[in-house]
């Protein structure tokens, strides 16, 4: 991994200053938002790697995407990388996990939907730490696990 430059900002920060927010507390922040957050950073991330392996028709893109961004993936991702996750971020991953959501999967099962969510919302606390050397750690880990 690469080291971070010394006063450099991570994109949260940068957004923060870009946009003058005030720094929020982390631990204010509900499982769901913290999933909602890390839903996307996961997605941009497997964008740039799909759209790394070169051009392709934007539908062949979004469905190599789709194969990995999914509940099950996700949820296989995590069984992955669960005995590495500090106790911190294991309580993370349980308080995503848990969250009642109001929504019901299509094409998962429950189980995997849940765990994607834990999944999720301990990359959007990590994101909001600034820490995206552990997110791609992490994914990267899960992602060399399951394929």
């Amino acid at each position: 991994m690469e080291e971070r430059v010394e006063g450099a900002m991570d994109l949260a920060g940068l957004i923060r200053e870009g946009f003058e927010l005030k720094q929020q507390d982390i631990r204010s922040y509900s499982p769901l938002t913290l999933a909602f957050l890390g839903d996307n950073v996961f997605d941009l991330i497997i964008r740039s790697l799909v759209a790394q392996e070169g051009n392709r028709q934007v539908n062949i893109l979004h469905r190599k995407k789709s194969a990995i961004v999914c509940a099950s993936a996700q949820a296989a991702i995590l069984e992955a990388v669960k005995d590495s996750l500090s106790e911190e971020e294991a309580a993370v991953v349980r308080r995503g996990r848990n969250a009642k959501s109001h929504t019901m999967p299509k094409n998962a099962k429950m189980s995997d939907y849940r765990n994607a969510t834990g999944f999720e919302a301990l990359l959007g606390f990590l994101y909001l730490q600034g820490r995206m050397d552990r997110i791609l750690e992490l994914t990267k880990t899960g992602l060399e696990a399951v394929r």
